[in-house]
């Protein structure tokens, strides 16, 4: 590792015996881990001199990846916190709603998927949100693999219905949601859209904690737009 690392700090290459040298190994034993790499193909060897191969860049990649998804797990878990929520993130993609991380604790648990999200996008904010962010012949298409169906007394009834809702939205408002997906629960998604990607973040709380559902959006949107220019990249996850 430390002759990776050392490698790495090279953009020019460096031949063994520098390497040897700035890592404190003995010439031979550096030879021989040298070798290893380079067969491993962690490293490559071009004119006496070592670089990183792609297999090392393969764990950059991978490595770099894996801290984008932890800035997107702690900010979740910071905004669950401060606002007492459970908070939940999404994207649309590939014609699909993917619920990427949720963040909740015993005392707040996170709303129980008990009908598929990806197939009742127009019962839940989450869903909403993302609909709400697509174009109309994406939206008719989810629709037409995914049909409207009510699943509580509250959902809509028609995809005629929903369509015009989420015409009617104002652009990058809360979209608030009470139990339409599950009795009890009243939910609001924040619609983030970067480039292409259509995203959210939302909050659920138990319907009798009602009167705290816009007020603990609003704190949540306040915060996503404070953080949102470091999380650009992070939530492309």
């Amino acid at each position: 590792m430390r002759l990776l690392e050392c490698v790495a700090g090279h953009a020019h290459g460096a031949p063994a015996k520098q390497l040897a040298r700035e890592t404190g190994l003995a010439l031979p034993t550096a030879y021989h881990l040298l070798r290893t790499l380079v067969h491993e193909g962690y490293l490559r060897r071009d004119k006496g001199l070592f670089f990183l191969g792609d297999a090392a860049e393969r764990l950059g990649s991978s490595g770099a990846q894996q801290k984008r998804r932890s800035t997107v797990v702690e900010a979740l878990a910071g905004w669950r916190d401060a606002i007492g929520v459970p908070v939940y993130y999404a994207v649309y993609r590939d014609g699909e709603i993917e619920v990427m991380c949720v963040s909740d604790t015993p005392g707040n648990p996170a709303v129980e998927e008990w009908a598929d999200f990806r197939e009742t996008a127009h019962a839940h904010a989450i869903g909403q949100c993302l609909l709400s962010q697509l174009d109309e012949d994406a939206r008719r298409d989810h629709l037409d693999r995914y049909p409207v169906q009510s699943i509580t007394p509250y959902t809509v009834r028609d995809d005629h219905t929903l369509l015009r809702r989420l015409e009617r939205m104002p652009r990058m408002e809360p979209v608030l949601e009470r139990q339409e997906y599950a009795l009890g629960t009243i939910c609001a998604a924040i619609p983030i859209t970067l480039g292409t990607t259509a995203a959210t973040m939302a909050i659920s709380l138990p319907v009798h904690q009602a009167d705290r559902l816009v007020s603990a959006a609003q704190q949540l949107q306040r915060e996503i737009g404070r953080l949102l220019g470091s999380l650009a990249i992070s939530i492309s996850i």
